[in-house]
Order: C-alpha cells, then structure tokens, then sequence
C-alpha cells in the first residue's frame, strides 16, 4: 500500500473558465464563490501552496445587494499614511460610484494575504454590466 499524497505539478494545472452574474444577490455570497473558484477549492487536486485556481468574470457588479443597513452602515476606510490622511466612503457611495471597488474589497479579504493571492487576483474580471470582452476563452456560467 502507498501512503503518499498526490502533489500536482505546474505543468498539470488546467484552468477554466467561469462566469458569475452577481445581479440581485449579496455582495458576500458572491465573493465567497469568486474566492473559492479562484483559490481552486473546487477542484479534487487542490494545493495550498499552489495557485490552481481558475480565471473568473463576475458581471454586473453594481446591481449587486446588500442587506441590513449596510448600505449605510458598512464604512471603506484608507489612509494615505499622512497625518489627516483618513479617507471614509460609505458603502452607499462606493457601490453608486465603483461598483467594482466594492467587490474587488470584498474578494481580496478571502484570499491569502501574501504573493499567492496577489497573484490569484489577477485571473479576477469585474464589470458593473453585463457586457465583457472575453467571448473568445468561452467561458462557463458558474450557478450557485
């Protein structure tokens, strides 16, 4: 009997490709799926140390809902590392403005805080409509 564990290598990795329509559903389901697609959860060969996850679209972002009060609740702070350099834009704002921010923010925060997952956010597309420009990697709608 052989008691090792399976390790995939880089050059066995397959990626995907999947989109998610993010219209009338919370900003945090949304970012839990992107963040497992793109971390690779999904997959029987998942590797911590390895980013083996897939490319994903997220469309519609600005129709995006959340729910409570935390559209005027929810605060997004940064600081520019000046003194008096606090910036605070409430939730409200940010979804009217950047749709995308909000959901960037959002994933970022679920996935490793190190060059992994700087590098698994580069495989994240986000669009506040409906329309993107990557019909040409066929992409599959991801349903949750």
């Amino acid at each position: 009997m052989n008691n090792t564990t399976y390790s995939i290598k880089k050059d066995e990795i397959e990626r995907k490709w999947y989109i998610i329509d993010a219209s009338e559903k919370p900003l945090g389901r949304v970012a839990t799926e992107a963040a497992k697609l793109l971390r690779g959860k999904h997959k029987p060969t998942y590797t911590p140390n390895l980013d083996v996850g897939d490319h994903v679209i997220i469309l519609n972002c600005s129709k995006v809902i959340l729910t409570g009060h935390k559209l005027d609740q929810k605060v997004y702070r940064r600081h520019s590392g000046y003194i008096g350099g606090m910036k605070e834009i409430v939730a409200r704002d940010l979804l009217a403005n950047k749709p995308e921010k909000a959901m960037m923010h959002a994933i970022k925060g679920m996935l490793p805080h190190n060059s992994l997952g700087r590098q698994m956010v580069k495989k994240l597309r986000l669009y506040a409509g409906d329309e993107h420009e990557n019909e040409a990697q066929k992409p599959e709608k991801w349903e949750f």
